[in-house]
């Protein structure tokens, strides 16, 4: 308001004018003052500004970091629903065929069991993990010490949940052996989405679908086949619900067998009853050979005057599955090297 519209207002009758101008006086000092600042008063409210925009930008910097990261995402797990931010670190994973896809998907984990027998369950671009316990067993000590903001366990530490749950957010993402290609593919998928790397699991899971079509072109029509685990000089036998019915179920080879009961271990077999089934693809596990035993192999184990007399055996159609076929089974390595494996042996089937 301009002191001239000020001054041609009409005087109130209650008013003298030597107070008027008094009041205006006051007025106009008041709106001088307001309007007018010394640059020294300008510098420090900049500086102030500047102080906290980068304040702000450095929130916003922490916020982003994987390890802090604000944006929650719900995962379906054995146990339920969990809720936990993305990106979680430090990470720990009890499980080799997590740590398979984790590798795949160049994830950094903190945390993993040491003197694992397999080469590829960590990104050779992260820093190296600090060893937590066994597959079996984890060391409370140092996980208590890593603090982690998630710990991610399969089948063989399944039992330590509840323990494991007391010192971070567990997440029990086992594999369904019975349906290993749907939960395989359903855990990477998780796994991308966890860790915000969706469009590279999705890849990965391409390359996967890829060779099984692949391997379904050779596999087709060309005999029956039988599942062996040979461990020292036992043998048991898997059927479609294992965590070997991938061939089976999705390579679409039939069952030798088509009774061979539903076990964790799978069921007790004799070098007769191999005899018996007489596959056409004898698929075999060599137990002791992937945990590092010492003993009898497998291929001289089988190399029996009955198992001799099969299809399989005579035909040199005999498939060595890989180590990570029984220690990371439906990670992202152990269908690309079995499913490279079956695929090369069927196409040069005689």
């Amino acid at each position: 308001m301009s002191t001239t519209s000020l001054s041609n207002r009409s005087t109130s009758p209650f008013f003298k004018r030597p107070l008027l101008a008094t009041m205006m006086a006051a007025l106009i000092a008041a709106i001088s003052v307001t309007g007018c600042s010394s640059p020294e008063s300008d510098a420090s409210e900049s500086a102030d500004t500047t102080a906290t925009n980068q304040t702000a930008n450095e929130s916003a910097n922490v916020a982003n970091n994987d390890a802090v990261s604000a944006e929650k995402i719900t995962v379906n797990t054995v146990k339920g629903d969990v809720e936990l931010a993305m990106s979680p670190s430090p990470l720990v994973v009890y499980d080799m065929t997590l740590m398979q896809d984790l590798a795949a998907l160049d994830v950094a984990v903190d945390g993993m069991p040491g003197n694992l027998r397999l080469d590829n369950l960590h990104s050779e671009t992260q820093p190296e993990p600090k060893a937590v316990g066994t597959v079996f067993e984890p060391d409370l000590e140092a996980l208590n010490a890593m603090q982690p903001q998630a710990i991610l366990v399969g089948s063989r530490m399944a039992e330590k949940y509840n323990e494991l749950s007391n010192i971070a957010p567990t997440l029990d993402m086992s594999i369904d052996t019975a349906n290993i290609y749907e939960s395989s593919k359903q855990r990477l998928h998780d796994l991308g989405a966890l860790f915000g790397k969706s469009d590279q699991a999705a890849r990965l899971q391409q390359d996967i679908d890829t060779l099984i079509d692949e391997t379904k072109g050779v596999t087709k029509d060309k005999g029956t086949g039988l599942v062996v685990m040979v461990n020292g000089n036992k043998m048991s036998a898997y059927g479609d619900k294992s965590r070997y019915g991938f061939i089976h179920t999705v390579l679409d080879v039939p069952m030798a067998d088509k009774q061979i009961a539903d076990a964790p271990h799978g069921q007790p077999v004799s070098f007769e009853y191999i005899q018996k089934a007489n596959p056409d693809w004898l698929f075999v596990i060599d137990r002791s050979a992937a945990i590092g035993e010492d003993g009898i192999g497998a291929k001289a184990v089988l190399d029996n005057p009955l198992v001799a007399q099969t299809n399989a055996w005579s035909k040199q159609q005999v498939v060595y599955l890989s180590p990570d076929s029984y220690l990371a089974f439906g990670g992202y390595y152990q269908w690309m090297q079995d499913l490279t494996t079956i695929k090369d042996a069927f196409a040069n089937a005689k």
